[in-house]
């Protein structure tokens, strides 16, 4: 199997998204780097992490990276390829530290153009829920809806998920 340059895994909060997209990179024979971008600030979060990385077995190089994935994905080479999972924590931990969203973005876009290795992305969509009641979460929302967009732009294949269900929103199933 071979993926393209950039893929985007995209569905709602535990629809599956992961495994789906860890289902891919596995499939590629090449060397599988998993680029996290979770913060564990309390113990539940401990446990998903660790759940997950369990689940993901020993084949994997796990690189923490959750403010900036592009320094992940900047040395890694045409025999790699890279997850980074997800694109939604990533933007939450950017909001959190009040970054610059603009900068941060073109910072990962720049990265991935320059990779050698395809680069599987992880997001949430964030369109379908309620308009949220704070300023904060929705500021989050119409950064996620716009990051998601523009994103999905650049990818050469999208793949929606529902209830564990992949299917082509952009290019080809691999």
């Amino acid at each position: 199997m071979v993926l393209q340059k950039l893929t985007l895994v995209l569905g709602g909060a535990a629809s599956g998204k992961s495994d789906i997209a860890e289902s891919l990179v596995s499939q590629a024979d090449r060397r599988r780097i998993y680029v996290a971008t979770a913060q564990a600030f309390d113990s539940e979060m401990r446990e998903k992490i660790a759940r997950h990385r369990a689940a993901r077995g020993p084949g994997w190089h796990t690189i923490e990276a959750p403010l900036d994935p592009e320094s992940a994905i900047s040395g890694l080479g045409g025999g790699d390829i890279a997850l980074i999972d997800c694109a939604t924590l990533w933007l939450s931990n950017l909001l959190l530290a009040e970054a610059d969203l603009g900068a941060a973005e073109a910072r990962l876009f720049d990265a991935i153009d320059a990779c050698p290795a395809p680069v599987v992305i992880v997001s949430n969509e964030v369109g379908a829920g309620i308009v949220p009641d704070n300023a904060l979460a929705r500021r989050f929302r119409a950064a996620q809806g716009g990051f998601n967009r523009r994103l999905a732009a650049r990818a050469d294949t999208v793949i929606g998920v529902m209830a564990g269900l992949p299917f082509a929103l952009k290019g080809e199933m691999p």
